[in-house]
């Protein structure tokens, strides 16, 4: 790699800057830690969260609520204000994070207001049978919180919500079936994807059309594989599994975005094995079809890959 860089200094690909800073790294005189130090951070807020929520579930009746919703709420004000006195002015492009813990500080303010939501309501049954509605406004929030400070942590939150409050409604329709389910998620998925695609379209904050699109490919084919995993599903889903993965595997690969191209392969992989599984008879040809197939989907995965890092 040194003789690379040498080259490239040679060529003049590369500044003198680049190549002292880039034969830092090699040589091992600088290690970054940029990677590891967002994953504790994201690790610490899931779990300083996921005990928080365990103990005011588990001390609400011996602690009282007095004791339990004043901390929270003044963690969420601490966290809240923290944020709002460090938030550059809001822009419709990409802002830079003021900070490395700032987006951290905010998905936590999200995380707490959670969990402060979900015990007024298991403690007090303010919307009882309509208490989806806190979903809803969650969402909602989350979107906006999203939007004004450029954070995709709570975008996706916000996407995560507005799911489980549409799974709320729909479960609540009587005679539920397979079939209304796999619609729903269609809905929900395709749904997320236009409104990706219109705030992009309005240019706000375009940046975040990836993550609608992840969400949205990843629920519309995993319903449209679902419907061939119900033996009594009609073949029309198997039709819609392989126009879809091949629609996203395409986008994928015209937009330099590999992970669509996975996306595609794996779920319309599902989808055509899931229906030559029930014509195959006997465990043996079974094991050989898996193995085979499967290394084979592994094996075009990965010299795919490669040719994507050549041609970035």
């Amino acid at each position: 790699m040194l003789d690379y860089l040498d080259r490239w200094l040679s060529a003049g690909t590369i500044t003198p800057e680049q190549h002292r800073a880039l034969t830092a790294l090699v040589r091992r005189e600088r290690f970054p830690v940029f990677v590891e130090l967002n994953a504790l951070l994201y690790l610490g807020v899931i779990a300083f969260a996921s005990g928080l929520a365990w103990t005011t579930r588990t001390y609400a009746a011996q602690w009282g609520d007095a004791a339990i919703l004043l901390p929270t709420t003044g963690l969420l004000v601490a966290c809240l204000w923290y944020c709002f006195s460090h938030v550059p002015p809001f822009s419709p492009g990409h802002v830079e994070a003021p900070g490395l813990v700032f987006d951290y500080v905010l998905y936590l303010a999200c995380l707490v207001f959670a969990v402060e939501l979900a015990y007024v309501e298991y403690r007090f049954e303010v919307l009882q049978e309509r208490w989806d509605n806190y979903l809803l406004m969650a969402a909602v929030l989350y979107l906006a919180a999203a939007y004004r400070f450029d954070n995709r942590f709570v975008l996706s939150l916000g996407i995560a919500t507005l799911g489980s409050w549409f799974g709320v409604r729909i479960s609540r329709v009587d005679l539920l079936s397979p079939n209304l389910f796999r619609t729903s998620a269609l809905g929900y998925g395709t749904t997320v994807g236009l409104i990706g695609w219109y705030l992009w379209s309005t240019g706000i904050k375009r940046h975040f059309l990836e993550t609608y699109l992840h969400i949205a490919a990843n629920v519309i084919l995993a319903a449209l594989v679902s419907g061939i995993a119900d033996r009594d599903g009609p073949s029309i889903w198997l039709l819609g599994v392989l126009l879809a993965a091949t629609a996203t595997a395409y986008g994928g690969v015209r937009f330099r975005r590999f992970a669509f191209v996975v996306y595609g392969a794996l779920y319309g992989y599902l989808g055509v094995s899931w229906e030559m599984l029930r014509h195959i008879r006997g465990d043996t040809a079974m094991l050989g079809y898996i193995v085979l197939s499967a290394g084979l989907m592994v094996l075009g995965l990965v010299v795919l890959s490669r040719r994507f890092g050549r041609d970035a």
